[in-house]
């Protein structure tokens, strides 16, 4: 593989990698803007056609459109398709999101790390094996897809248009650490009924703040020590988090409502169903033990899949070709092999590999825990090897 690096090096700068990188950060695509993701898939599709590189935009929904670039082979290979979102998640509490700054060797602004970045190194990596003349057997697919941080509807739409690959690479924030999965998620809502009274006067009116109290109570006793036991080698336990609560008006009133919003990540051994009616029976166990209580389940519309999906786990053995190959890939471009791990939040190699039965494993550049945060950043040195060790994976796998 030495020789395929020295020639990829020869045509792909660590400059112009960061260049592509602020010029995705300045378009910004998150929720709210109109046609949100567009500007960004048609500014990789114009990269794309002045590499000589088949492109297209695919409209998803409400004039958000994917982008799909192929690099084809010569015939006899495997296709590997190269996947990231285009989408980031709101600005919050930064100032300027979609300025670009590059201080000490970082690049800032919302969406540099998560995943625009990375969209940079995939792009930079497929128009390098072309501008090299590395010829590929398999075919090499690049999806920016939309609305990967919402329902997924990008690569669902993927999935729907019957695109195939034999591996897919997500692109995600692993600190090159090589993930070979991730657990499943959900996010459910529960809603407490009590009743709007005067603090003064509250004998035997029902407070859904208690009713909440009672039902973490529970999950703490009877649920939470279950889910610390289920176990996998690879994607370690169950796990639930208490995320959101809110509840009442105003210190001298009875609460008449409380939400409760909760992440349970979820195991392959697991059932969907299942998980759904542990909470469900906690529930019904309070009501039979308490006559006032009142709270229901559903889920929280913002993490919403379209019917007949759901934010799936993944899991990749370690031997498959394409691991092989992105270990090896990345051991020409460090001098070792990357560490194997778990995804520790959740990506579309869920749905590649669940609904598209495509083999995906999770790699790429920086820090997952500076993502969605006021300090966003990637590390510009970090720009070149991940875009080497794409390229690599490609002429491996594909050939």
């Amino acid at each position: 593989m030495h020789g395929l690096c020295q020639r990829i090096k020869k045509v792909l700068t660590a400059a112009e990698i960061a260049s592509l990188a602020g010029d995705l950060v300045a378009l910004p695509s998150y929720p709210g803007i109109a046609e949100q993701e567009t500007a960004v898939a048609a500014y990789i599709d114009r990269f794309f056609k002045r590499e000589g590189i088949p492109s297209e935009l695919i409209p998803v929904k409400e004039g958000r459109c994917n982008v799909l670039a192929r690099l084809p082979g010569s015939g006899g290979g495997c296709t590997l398709l190269l996947n990231s979102h285009l989408d980031t998640v709101p600005p919050y509490d930064l100032g300027e999101p979609c300025r670009p700054r590059q201080k000490e060797g970082k690049l800032y602004g919302r969406g540099a790390v998560d995943t625009k970045g990375i969209l940079a190194c995939m792009i930079s990596a497929v128009a390098a094996l072309r501008r090299a003349g590395i010829a590929l057997k398999g075919d090499l697919i690049f999806a920016g897809v939309i609305d990967e941080e919402g329902g997924s509807a990008g690569s669902i739409d993927l999935v729907k248009k019957g695109l195939q690959a034999d591996g897919a690479v997500i692109g995600e924030p692993t600190g090159f650490d090589l993930c070979l999965g991730q657990r499943g998620l959900e996010w459910l809502e529960f809603c407490f009924k009590g009743a709007d009274t005067h603090g003064g006067n509250q004998a035997g009116a029902p407070n859904a703040i208690r009713m909440a109290g009672l039902f973490i109570a529970r999950c703490e006793q009877e649920l939470v020590p279950v889910l610390k036991q289920r176990r996998h080698p690879l994607l370690g336990s169950a796990s639930m988090n208490y995320g959101f609560i809110h509840g009442g008006s105003q210190p001298s009133t009875v609460a008449g409502e409380c939400l409760l919003q909760v992440d349970r990540r979820w195991l392959p051994d697991e059932d969907y169903a299942a998980v759904l009616n542990e909470y469900e029976a906690l529930l019904r166990s309070l009501a039979r033990e308490e006559p006032q209580f009142k709270g229901s389940m559903r889920l929280v519309e913002a993490g919403r899949m379209e019917d007949g999906y759901l934010h799936t786990g993944s899991l990749l053995e370690p031997g498959h070709p394409l691991a092989v190959a992105v270990a090896e890939s990345a051991a020409a471009v460090f001098g070792a092999v990357p560490p194997q791990r778990a995804f520790t939040a959740w990506s579309d190699a869920g749905i590649l590999s669940t609904y598209g039965g495509i083999p995906s494993l999770i790699f790429g550049p920086g820090d997952l825990a500076v993502a969605h945060t006021a300090s966003e950043y990637i590390g510009i040195e970090d720009l070149l090897p991940a875009a080497l060790v794409y390229a690599l994976t490609a002429a491996s796998f594909c050939s």
